[in-house]
C-alpha cells in the first residue's frame, strides 16, 4: 500500500459521448489515487477508455459523472491557464506549431500565463531532454521525429508542474528512438521530482518504465498493480493476456537465440 498523499484522485468519473460510454462502461465509474512522486502507466488496448480518462485530468474532457481531483481539488473548478501550468501535456502527435521555432514552441505555455522564458531557460530545458541548446532557434521540420518528441517533452515541463500526463508519447518512433526517449523521461521524473501518468497499449514499455500499471476494459479499470506483481501472475485475466504479448516474444527470441548458438556449435 503506497502511503503517500494522493495528488490526483479519479472519483466515480463516468465519461460518455452520446450512446457510447468510454470511460465508466461497467456504471460503478473509475476511481483511484495516484500518489505523489509516482510514475503510473495506464495500459489497455485500443478503445479501453484510457486516453479518454487521462484527458479528463486537465479538462479536455469533462465527465459526465463524478470528479477529477487534483491535490485536493475538483480540476472543473481550477482556472484552465492555472490548472494546464500545473500540468504538464505531451501529445501521441508531438504538436508543434510549425510555424514557430522550437524556442518559441517551449515558451507557448508560459507565454499564455503572462511569463516570458529567457533563453537560458529554454537552454536549460533542451538540454534536460538531451538536445544542443543551439537547435532552439531551428523549425520543427528541420528535427527528426525523435528530436521532436523530445522538444514536447521540454514544452511540457517548461512551467515547472507537478503532475506530467503523456498520451502514446512514444507511438510515432522508431524502436530504438522510442526506448532511449522512454528512458530520458524516467530520469526526469526522478530527477524532477515529477508525478508522471503515461497512457500506452505497449505493455512492455509499461513494465519497464512504471511503477504501478493500471490496466483499462471496456471503459473499467479492471487491474492496478505493480510490474512485479503483474509478471508474477496477479492482475486477473486482461493484465495477463496483455502481459503474455511481450513475455512470449521473450521466449521466441531467446528460442532462436538457443537455436543460434546450438547451429554455431555444431560447425564448430
Amino acid at each position: 500500500m503506497d502511503l503517500r498523499a494522493p495528488l490526483l484522485r479519479f472519483d466515480s468519473v463516468i465519461c460518455r459521448f452520446g450512446e457510447v460510454t468510454a470511460v465508466g462502461a461497467s456504471g460503478a465509474g473509475v476511481s483511484c489515487a495516484i500518489a505523489a512522486g509516482s510514475f503510473v502507466a495506464l495500459v489497455g488496448a485500443s478503445g479501453s477508455g484510457k486516453s479518454t480518462l487521462l484527458k479528463t485530468v486537465n479538462t479536455l474532457v469533462s465527465p459526465s459523472e463524478g470528479r477529477v481531483l487534483f491535490g485536493g481539488e475538483d480540476v472543473a473548478g481550477l482556472p484552465p491557464a492555472r490548472l494546464r501550468r500545473r500540468v504538464g501535456y505531451v501529445f501521441q502527435s508531438i504538436g508543434l506549431f510549425p510555424h514557430f521555432s522550437v524556442a518559441e514552441n517551449i515558451a507557448i505555455g508560459p507565454r499564455l500565463t503572462g511569463d516570458k522564458l529567457p533563453p537560458a531557460r529554454i537552454a536549460e530545458l533542451l538540454a534536460l531532454v538531451e538536445l544542443d541548446p543551439a537547435l532552439a532557434s531551428r523549425m520543427p521540420d528541420e528535427l527528426s521525429g525523435g528530436q521532436r518528441q523530445r522538444v514536447g517533452v521540454a514544452r511540457a515541463l517548461a512551467g515547472e508542474p507537478e503532475l506530467l500526463i503523456m498520451d502514446e508519447p512514444f507511438g510515432a518512433l522508431d524502436p530504438l528512438t522510442r526506448a532511449a526517449l522512454g528512458n530520458t523521461v524516467r530520469e526526469l521524473h526522478t530527477r524532477l521530482g515529477l508525478t508522471t501518468v503515461m497512457v500506452t497499449h505497449d505493455m512492455a514499455e509499461a513494465l519497464l518504465l512504471a511503477d504501478r500499471v493500471l490496466v483499462m476494459d471496456k471503459g473499467a479499470l479492471v487491474a492496478d498493480a505493480t510490474p512485479q506483481a503483474l509478471l508474477a501472475g496477479a492482475g486477473g485475466a486482461v493484465a495477463q493476456r496483455l502481459v503474455a504479448v511481450p513475455r512470449e516474444q521473450a521466449e521466441r527470441l531467446a528460442a532462436m537465440e538457443s537455436l543460434g548458438e546450438g547451429s554455431g556449435e555444431e560447425r564448430g
